[in-house]
Formats: structure tokens, sequence, C-alpha cells
């Protein structure tokens, strides 16, 4: 996969909103409309392609299986392969996988991986998908995505599903606390490249931490206005953690021009917004 040579960015975390993706999302579709506040309309591959085109930016597609716990398949992530195939210039697909799956989520990482040429897997959602990243059943598919040098990407932090519901849906916040889950899994697989996807709040100094003390572990800024960081984020961007923060949005959650705008606002040094915006994710996916 080539890379332009005026490429501005690179968004690491977009969710396709074909019908398909929007039937996936079940009864979250119009919890995350709400929480949001914007509804989900269908928008096509084709159209997401030009949305990134036009601006000189290439994105991540991302998918998720939550069918064990929710009762609803996950989209086929045959979608993102083609989508990927059809459109180079602008998309990098990561593979959706139902960690409960087992050996099944395992052959379908391969089979992604020999047929499409994933980048990665994820978004992993640990509290939508009700399990902890450490827990060994799930080691099996760690090492398969170690061995074949893909990229995992767990969600950190607050999760948007559930949010401002009774029980919160039933999903429990402890899942998505980085330390211990995801670091304990750095920490077993130091091969494996790992995305601590968002900034990990409330619990976005453990976040910073674990990215600072993991050499494979990175951090995307998505999910959040860049001008509403904590300021700690900011700091550690700009400094320590400069080679592993990555630029994201989590469209269509969050607009694409508005966050690229506030993230321009932030004070960064000349030489670590390039680096944010494109060349980290550039040498992580060895595009």
């Amino acid at each position: 996969m080539a890379v332009s040579e005026d490429l501005v960015a690179v968004d690491v975390h977009t969710h396709p909103q074909t019908e398909e993706f929007l039937t996936a999302m079940g009864k979250h579709r119009a919890q995350m409309g709400k929480h949001f506040g914007s509804e989900r309309t269908p928008v096509s591959f084709a159209a997401q392609a030009d949305l990134y085109r036009e601006r000189r930016m290439m994105a991540v597609i991302l998918n998720s299986d939550s069918e064990t716990t929710s009762g609803v398949p996950g989209a086929p992530n045959d979608l993102l392969g083609k989508a990927q195939d059809d459109h180079p210039d602008v998309f990098i697909a990561f593979a959706g996988i139902d960690p409960w799956k087992g050996q099944a989520a395992v052959s379908e990482i391969r089979r992604c991986h020999a047929e499409f040429g994933i980048r990665g897997v994820g978004e992993l959602n640990p509290a939508r998908q009700k399990f902890l990243p450490n827990d060994r059943r799930f080691y099996p598919i760690w090492e398969t995505c170690a061995e074949l040098g893909l990229v995992v990407m767990f969600h950190s932090g607050f999760p948007g599903a559930g949010a401002g519901s009774p029980g919160g849906m039933g999903y429990k916040l402890d899942h998505v606390r980085p330390v211990p889950y995801i670091d304990d899994v750095a920490a077993d697989f130091p091969e494996l490249k790992i995305i601590s996807a968002h900034p990990g709040w409330p619990w976005h100094l453990e976040n910073l931490a674990m990215v600072w003390h993991k050499s494979n572990v990175y951090l995307d800024l998505s999910g959040w206005g860049p001008k509403y960081l904590p300021p700690e984020v900011v700091h550690y961007a700009n400094t320590l953690i400069q080679d592993r923060v990555l630029f994201g949005t989590d469209w269509p959650a969050l607009d694409v021009d508005r966050t690229f705008e506030q993230f321009n606002g932030l004070d960064l040094k000349p030489e670590v917004r390039p680096k944010i915006l494109r060349d980290n994710a550039v040498r992580l996916f060895g595009l």
C-alpha cells in the first residue's frame, strides 16, 4: 500500500456506516445517536472514501462483533476487505472479532489476513463485549495477531455504549480500564503492537503511564474534541510519547473537519504535529 506524498493525516479510528454496520449496532444505534447528539444514517464506503480523499487523508475502518453478548451478529469483515480493495488509497481495514468465539475468532483473523491483507483487529470493546483482555482464555487471539504482525485496538476509558441508560445497559466501566487489563497483554506479548483507543478518561493518567512504559503500545486521540483533551494528554503527546500518539476522530461520532481544526489549535511543537497526524501511523502500519 503506497502512501501519497501529499498525505495530510491518517485517521486511525473510523466506524463504517453502511446499512450492514448500522444493523449490527442493534439497540446501540439509537442509544449512541442520542449520546453523541446525531442520528446514525447510512453512508456508503464510496462516500466515506471521497470524504477522506478530498481532505488528503487515509482512514482505518474498524469493525466489531459482540454476537455472544448481544445476540446480534457483527457486519461481515468481507465488506471491509472489499472496501480496502476498492479504495486502497484511502482505507486500512481492521477485522472485527468476537473474543468469546475462541478458535472461530482465530480462524477469522487468519482468513481476513490471507484474503484481504488486513492490518489489524478491532476495535475490541471490553465493556460492550464483556471480557477482560488479560483473561488467558483470550491469549490465543493475541498470539495469532502477534504472529501475523497485526495491530490490536482496544477501547479504553469511558464507553459511549450504554452511556446515559439505566445501569449503563449492564456494561461495567472497570472492563475498559487500561491498567491492568491492556497493560498485562502488552507485557505478556512485547512483540504485539497495541492501540489503546481514546485518551482513556477517567484513567487517562494510567493510559499515559502505560504508553510511556510499554513501547509496543500506542495511544489514539479519537472520541474527544481535541480542545477538550485533558492537559496531561496534550503534554505527554507533545513530549515523552510523541512517537506513539495517533490522530483519530471516531467518525461519524466526531466530524472530521472540526476535529482536524481543533487538533491544529493545540499547542504542539512543529516537529510533533506531523508525527501525530501522519508519520506515526505510517510507521505503525508499514505503509
